[in-house]
């Protein structure tokens, strides 16, 4: 495959400043035309991670005002996650052949339109297209927008501020999807969860076709079809079964059958790429410790924060007896700790170097999960709760800086959207398995001391965050073993 053209001026005047894409300057200085790139993407990608979280809070509003079933309720989040997870990898590789911002472009069109049908549904079937349809858009734009910042800013110090400011606030908008969804359904209505999609998608297609450049191949590979339909189909039952082992339990035939299909599907998936001429994800860009391990990194990282999210609100409203509302707004402290990691996750990087970073980061935050492990059912721990959860949102989002650093560096402009959609889906499959393997941890233990109560539920949370510190503290253990960067990811100190 030929390099695709870059016709981005924002990387040419980045890289006549004075080396930065092979590290030898320091500068991190942003120009007036970059900036207005960072605007466009980056309000995009926040918008899209508001989209994970924000109808949490308003499920049993919509559930009664649409026509819901309780069993029903779940649809609305699992049609979401299961499309913007399943679909991802594959999007990421049509960005990289037919170009990123045509898809970029396309994609946010499709959001804002779903967006508006969502508003506006009056029946339970609307409202799940609308969902499948923001699932899928998001797959679309979240990758091209991330490979348009891979190769609009050069690797070096330049592309590590953006990428950190990049995580922070894609780990910020799930966050505050959770305090948004609180506060437009009690002064507003759920609709506005919808709507508000809709006017930033308007603001985008305005500016995008100004600001962003094209990159298209010289000439258009055969698109891998059984590839992608494969990997699509695994995705999509792996997404399933988890979704459906936090729903049930993880002996519900639904679970477990899925996670079966879904493995044999990957392994059909890795068979077909060995053998087709030009395969969706080449095995040689898999073969590279920097993706593949750095991809694990990235799955622990969102994994492990977002389920701490999902754990703490039960914590505050079932033992603390905070409202819906009040439970939000309380990881907002959590909040400004991501944003804070994500602006210092690359100077942690320039210190000493992306693995370190990486494994620090992990290390850290579990460090910061621990003191939680021990919260009682008084009111002043609530004191504890948000300097742990502060604490531990710098570190996670240093240890995000260093994935996306990780996993996207060292390859050619024209394989960035197969890192970047590669990183995206451990992304987006961290952060749809954390909460369905905690909450079946939390919940066998709850059932096991007889069914829920204040004592029994935190006794559950409890039991589900020692996991998750032992997977913060595993993955770090695997990084620091196994990964073997090169060049200017290694420590510079």
């Amino acid at each position: 495959m030929t390099s695709l053209h870059q016709s981005s001026a924002a990387g040419g005047d980045i890289a006549s400043r004075g080396g930065v894409g092979d590290g030898t300057s320091r500068s991190l200085r942003i120009g007036g035309r970059e900036r207005l790139i960072l605007a466009v993407l980056l309000t995009a990608g926040f918008t899209l991670a508001v989209d994970f979280s924000i109808l949490n809070v308003a499920l049993p509003t919509i559930g009664a005002d649409v026509g819901f079933s309780l069993s029903g309720l779940q649809w609305i989040a699992t049609a979401f996650s299961l499309c913007a997870a399943g679909f991802t990898l594959f999007f990421g590789r049509i960005a990289d052949l037919f170009g990123r911002r045509r898809l970029f472009l396309a994609g946010v069109a499709v959001l804002g339109i779903a967006s508006l049908i969502g508003g506006l549904a009056g029946t339970p079937w609307v409202l799940i297209v609308a969902r499948v349809a923001q699932g899928l858009a998001t797959a679309a734009v979240t990758p091209a927008a991330l490979s348009l910042l891979t190769t609009s800013f050069p690797e070096g110090p330049v592309r590590d501020k953006v990428l950190g400011l990049n995580g922070a606030l894609m780990a910020a908008g799930f966050t505050t999807g959770a305090v948004l969804g609180g506060v437009l359904t009690d002064l507003l209505s759920w609709r506005w969860a919808f709507f508000i999609n809709v006017v930033v998608a308007v603001a985008v297609l305005a500016l995008a076709p100004v600001v962003l450049a094209e990159s298209r191949p010289g000439d258009r590979p055969k698109v891998d079809v059984p590839g992608a339909v494969t990997v699509s189909l695994a995705l999509l039952a792996v997404v399933y079964g988890l979704t459906q082992a936090g729903e049930r339990s993880w002996g519900s035939p639904h679970a477990y059958g899925a996670l079966i299909a879904g493995a044999g599907l990957l392994v059909a998936f890795w068979a077909i790429e060995k053998r087709v001429p030009q395969p969706l994800v080449p095995m040689r860009v898999l073969r590279r410790r920097t993706v593949g391990w750095g991809n694990v990194a990235g799955l622990a990282a969102f994994a492990t924060e977002t389920s701490v999210v999902f754990l703490l609100t039960l914590y505050l409203q079932k033992v603390l007896g905070y409202s819906p509302l009040a439970a939000g707004l309380s990881f907002a402290v959590l909040g400004v700790g991501t944003v804070v990691g994500g602006i210092l996750g690359p100077r942690v990087i320039g210190a000493v170097g992306g693995k370190n970073a990486l494994v620090g980061g992990l290390l850290v935050q579990a460090a910061a999960t621990i003191p939680l492990i021990f919260l009682g059912d008084r009111p002043g721990w609530i004191a504890v709760l948000l300097a742990a959860t502060f604490a531990g949102g710098i570190a996670n989002l240093v240890a995000i800086v260093g994935f996306m650093v990780t996993a996207t560096s060292g390859l050619p402009d024209d394989e960035q959207g197969l890192a970047t959609g590669l990183a995206t889906m451990s992304q987006q499959v961290g952060i749809t398995m954390g909460i369905p393997i905690m909450s079946a941890v939390a919940t066998a233990r709850i059932h096991a001391l007889g069914g829920p109560t204040a004592h029994t539920v935190l006794s559950g949370i409890s039991t589900a965050l020692i996991l998750n510190t032992a997977v913060c503290v595993v993955a770090a253990v695997l990084l620091a073993v196994f990964l073997r960067p090169s060049g200017r990811l290694r420590a510079t100190a």
